[in-house]
């Protein structure tokens, strides 16, 4: 049986009295747990929290307590956490030095990039990067081109990888944090059938990647997915990657596909080469990873749009290696002697400050800040709590607009669009395989507004978001209460989620 608890607190000669109801109105225990039963998900798959911030109402509860795995529903302590540890005007300075001498148009000596992990070094900001530097009057560099990745300390080892069950290593959101981080990584493979042929191109351009265009033109009616797309590539005798394309699409159609397949590393050296080609310049030295030497010149900066931008960016669209990337910022930030790696010392300066919060450190596994684990673990109620906090933070306004608005953007921009929820909440979601989560804050029919966690763990999560759309539509159509409530969880002990 689902069990749904709401505590009401009424007033008594100048104290507060207690007392725990069953919840009785059909918007709740009915509909959710006749949903549940519909879609055949057992009742302890289930656990939500939603508290009344500001404005009458009363709080429910389901399994409140339980410890469960939040997935993406986990950036949102990462974002508010940077908000107050790192500040909302934060900036990334990404810089290029040199220990040589500028001869003519010919720079006698190394050119050195420093990463600093920004999340969002993208190839436009490299290219403007590049183009001061060649109206610096630099053409040719005569050294190596060395690129420094230290600003980060990671594990021994590296950092874990998720596993994501061998579907494809290749993905976007598998991309794994770096200091030396650019354009996310990514090579973006388009295609185009136009009436003599399928045209396919690959962005940015650079040296060591080829396509092998075998895509054909049909006569069907439906434009094919990207993903329907056959791509695979491999590593030919020289070294370059080449990366096949079979099937077939219809003229006037178009499709996409997005895929890492260098180290960060190589892959940022290979961008500012080629967009250095690009600007008319040339680097005739070797590829060269080591340390920013002593008595160097500083040559240009770019620097990152400040935190609350990137906040934005993570969790409308909730992405993983820019939640990482800002992960370790806050460890590299207030790394203490102590800490071994920037990991753990970002692990380490989140607890302290969610203890400071009155949430509790040990009923939350933060793994690496983006929820992209199968190790992460938190409850509805300590979501809850960080929501509440983060309602009264001086940057509440920043967080709260950075959250996918319901059935207008971001990730919940196909979700709840015949209800009347477009635009009542702020809504941050999560996915893997078994879990599906909601978190965020919403609105009542009375315009009070309420924070909202819900969390499904079962091997059939998928089904999940039904019963997650349903909570968010009972929280709207709640109706008005003539006590205020305040928070409590149910009493019973937390347990672990699948």
């Amino acid at each position: 049986m689902l069990l749904l608890v709401m505590m009401v607190i009424v007033p008594l000669a100048g104290q507060a009295q207690e007392r725990a109801v069953t919840a009785s109105s059909p918007d709740w225990p009915v509909t959710i747990q006749s949903k549940l039963k519909e879609l055949d998900l057992p009742d302890d798959a289930l656990a939500l929290a939603a508290v009344p911030l500001d404005g009458p109402g009363q709080s429910r509860f389901v399994n409140a307590d339980r410890v469960m795995n939040p997935g993406s529903t986990m950036k949102l302590l990462t974002t508010y956490a940077a908000l107050e540890l790192l500040g909302p005007t934060f900036k990334w300075h990404t810089r290029v030095y040199t220990n040589g001498e500028l001869k003519g148009d010919v720079l006698d000596g190394d050119l050195i990039f420093v990463g600093v992990g920004d999340p969002k070094l993208t190839e436009e900001r490299l290219w403007k990067l590049l183009r001061d530097l060649r109206a610096y009057g630099i053409r040719e560099v005569s050294g190596d081109l060395v690129l420094d990745g230290s600003y980060f300390q990671l594990p021994d080892g590296g950092l874990p990888r998720f596993d994501d069950d061998g579907d494809n290593p290749n993905a976007p959101f598998l991309v794994q944090p770096h200091a030396l981080l650019t354009n996310l990584n990514l090579f973006h493979i388009q295609m185009m059938g136009r009436a003599d042929r399928v045209q396919a191109w690959v962005e940015p351009v650079t040296e060591g990647l080829t396509l092998d265009n075998q895509l054909t033109l049909s006569k069907g009616r439906y434009c094919p997915s990207g993903r329907s797309l056959k791509v695979t590539h491999r590593v030919d005798e020289r070294g370059d990657r080449v990366v096949t394309l079979k099937g077939a699409m219809p003229e006037g159609c178009r499709a996409n596909r997005y895929l890492s397949l260098l180290d960060q590393g190589d892959y940022t050296a290979a961008l500012l080469r080629g967009l250095w080609r690009q600007l008319g310049g040339e680097i005739h030295g070797a590829n060269r990873f080591d340390r920013l030497p002593r008595g160097v010149d500083l040559l240009a900066t770019t620097s990152s749009p400040d935190l609350v931008t990137m906040v934005r960016d993570i969790n409308k669209w909730s992405s993983n290696v820019m939640a990482r990337q800002l992960f370790l910022t806050i460890g590299a930030e207030h790394r203490l002697a102590g800490d071994p790696d920037d990991l753990a010392a970002a692990r380490r300066t989140v607890r302290e400050w969610m203890a400071l919060k009155g949430m509790n450190p040990d009923q939350v596994v933060l793994d690496n800040g983006a929820g992209l684990s199968r190790e992460a673990r938190i409850s509805p109620m300590e979501q809850i709590k960080m929501l509440q906090q983060a309602w009264r933070s001086p940057f509440a306004a920043e967080l709260i607009a950075s959250l996918p608005l319901v059935a207008m953007d971001g990730t919940m921009h196909n979700r709840l669009r015949d209800t009347g929820l477009r635009g009542e909440g702020h809504i941050k979601t999560g996915s893997l395989t078994n879990v599906r989560a909601v978190a965020g804050f919403t609105r009542d029919r009375d315009n009070t507004t309420w924070a909202v966690s819900a969390i499904v763990n079962t091997p059939s999560a998928w089904k999940g978001q039904a019963v997650l759309d349903q909570v968010l539509e009972a929280v709207h159509g709640l109706p008005a209460e003539s006590a205020t409530a305040v928070s409590r969880r149910d009493t019973g002990k937390a347990a672990p989620g699948g």
